[in-house]
């Protein structure tokens, strides 16, 4: 199938007899057997419900991977992630990470006897420096938040040995976008509540492996820590994802628009878009992505006009997240940053200037409108 119709397809329920056209919700905890030393498959809803099989397997199909495991949030899922590693294995993340990602690796990740190292993956030469013997995992994410700066998946691949794990965060631009399993990734990284899921009334998390190993280990973590999706927010993603490739097309479409706009106007000084051919990583990504997505950061001439933006628009939402139905802007030194020390901030330009827009389905012109009049 295409992947358009495996959107929309692909998550049959293959133990229902009743011909519903959607996966129904097993809202159950556990379930009986029919007797002692016998089971229907299913023991308890922790370990397995036929509702968050049904979206797993969908996700396995649309990044072409061996298994896939939905948690709890986005940061449940990076957490058992992190289970897969002991004290002393080395871990080099990209440098422009989400600051929750960040907040975990120095808080939690840290004090379990892990060792990080943050350097601009986009940079080869930058990142083989830092590989040492003791490295296990590089932890990419690709375009990153808020800076919008793309690594090459592949290059990465190829400058670290067979038995150290590519990790590669797609939450923004989904498998309709890029595949990074088929560029070389072990584990594919997902928040589920943003464009999967899709209509901001979620959270849901996404591990995708590449092999039967990983995929062992990860499904003893999760039995045991517990953090997995509910059926009810399996049914909502299966639902959302139906309508990714509509959402993700027209999202895109409209960024480029308000790209452009904000590009022109006298107040933004610079505007972080992959899409626009004067960006760093043009190349790149027309090479590794079939799109561009649709969030883009910009940066305005003060302190004062962001806080005003802000606080003026009406069709765009002040909100943090991004990657629904509804355009968000975001203050990232105030919301998805502030864990960040100043100096780290300032260092990756994420200022009290800079400013992150996640652009929905509405109108175009109405997206347009509102920023007119917020800068006015």
């Amino acid at each position: 199938m295409k992947l358009e119709t495996l959107c929309i397809h692909g998550a049959k329920d293959n133990r229902n007899t009743t011909g519903a056209v959607t996966v129904p919700i097993y809202q159950t905890a556990t379930y009986a057997h029919p007797a002692v030393g016998e089971s229907t498959g299913y023991d308890y809803s922790r370990v397995g419900n036929p509702t968050r099989e049904a979206l797993e397997r969908l996700m396995t199909k649309l990044e072409n991977g061996n298994d896939t495991f939905a948690f709890a949030t986005g940061m449940a899922a990076i957490s058992a992630l992190m289970e897969l590693f002991v004290p002393d294995d080395h871990i080099i993340a990209s440098d422009n990470l989400y600051g929750g990602s960040v907040r975990l690796f120095e808080n939690i990740s840290r004090k379990n006897g892990l060792v990080i190292d943050y350097v601009n993956t986009c940079d080869i030469n930058l990142l083989k420096e830092k590989i040492n013997t003791k490295t296990k995992a590089v932890f990419v994410e690709t375009p990153t938040n808020p800076m919008m700066r793309v690594t090459d998946i592949a290059a990465v691949r190829e400058c670290i040995a067979d038995d150290v794990l590519l990790i590669v965060d797609n939450t923004f631009l989904t498998p309709y976008f890029q595949r990074p399993i088929s560029l070389g990734a072990n584990i594919v990284v997902h928040s589920g509540t943003k464009y999967l899921g899709g209509h901001n009334d979620t959270l849901a998390g996404f591990l995708v492996v590449d092999r039967a190993d990983i995929a062992e280990r990860l499904h003893f973590i999760r039995k045991t820590t517990g953090a997995c999706l509910s059926p009810f927010d399996s049914f909502l993603v299966i639902r959302g994802i139906k309508t990714l490739p509509l959402r993700m097309e027209k999202s895109q479409a409209s960024s480029f628009v308000v790209a452009d706009w904000l590009l022109h106007h006298s107040k933004v000084k610079a505007v972080f878009y992959p899409g626009l051919p004067n960006h760093s990583d043009f190349a790149v990504s027309k090479k590794q992505a079939s799109g561009f997505g649709s969030i883009l950061s910009f940066e305005v001439d003060n302190e004062q006009t962001a806080k005003q933006i802000l606080e003026r628009v009406k069709t765009i939402m002040y909100a943090e997240s991004l990657g629904g139905v509804e355009s968000l802007m975001t203050y990232p030194v105030l919301q998805t940053h502030s864990d960040i020390s100043e100096e780290t901030r300032n260092a990756l330009g994420i200022h009290d200037r800079l400013l992150r827009l996640s652009v929905g389905i509405e109108s175009t012109d109405d997206i347009i409108a509102d920023l007119e009049q917020s800068f006015s």
